[in-house]
């Protein structure tokens, strides 16, 4: 009776048809659903295998960007260490050129002012021959009297021989 009432029951074809359009559609609908998900979980794996690769590709540029600030520091250090000892050795260069040009500056001094001392000495030379010379042309004329001139003159002829047999030595 039970089985009669229920089989007389809009409600129970509802509920049978419900289940059976389940049965059929579900299965259909429940097949898509999968494809459905599984494809956004494999597209969901591309991404996060994407974003991996991207990661070490961006952790490989990092190391590789680190590696070339290290060796431009290091070539950077190595310039200015090259500069610095080449100021070094330039102010160095200066300095000994600055110190040979005091020393010629200082040597040509020296040479004018032995050159000087040895003109005036040359001049006092001059002057004293000079004097002399007057002094003994005066003394000459005043005390050499005409005889003493001829034996002054016969003793220097008697003279040249010995005088120039020297120099022809």
């Amino acid at each position: 009776m039970h089985l009669e009432t229920f089989l007389t029951d809009s409600r129970s074809w509802v509920a049978i048809s419900f289940v059976l359009f389940f049965l059929m559609v579900g299965r259909k609908m429940w097949a898509v659903l999968t494809a459905m998900l599984d494809k956004r979980a494999d597209a969901i794996r591309a991404e996060l295998a994407e974003a991996q690769r991207l990661r070490q590709e961006a952790e490989d540029m990092l190391t590789e960007a680190n590696a070339r600030r290290e060796a431009a520091t290091a070539e950077a250090q190595a310039l200015l260490s090259g500069a610095k000892a080449e100021a070094a050795r330039l102010a160095a260069a200066a300095e000994a050129e600055a110190k040979a040009a005091a020393e010629r500056r200082e040597r040509m001094a020296m040479d004018r002012i032995a050159a000087a001392e040895k003109a005036a000495v040359d001049e006092v030379r001059l002057a004293a021959a000079e004097i002399a010379g007057m002094a003994a042309e005066r003394v000459i004329r005043q005390e050499l009297t005409p005889e003493a001139d001829g034996a002054l003159i016969d003793h220097a002829i008697g003279g040249l021989p010995n005088a120039l047999g020297r120099r022809a030595a």
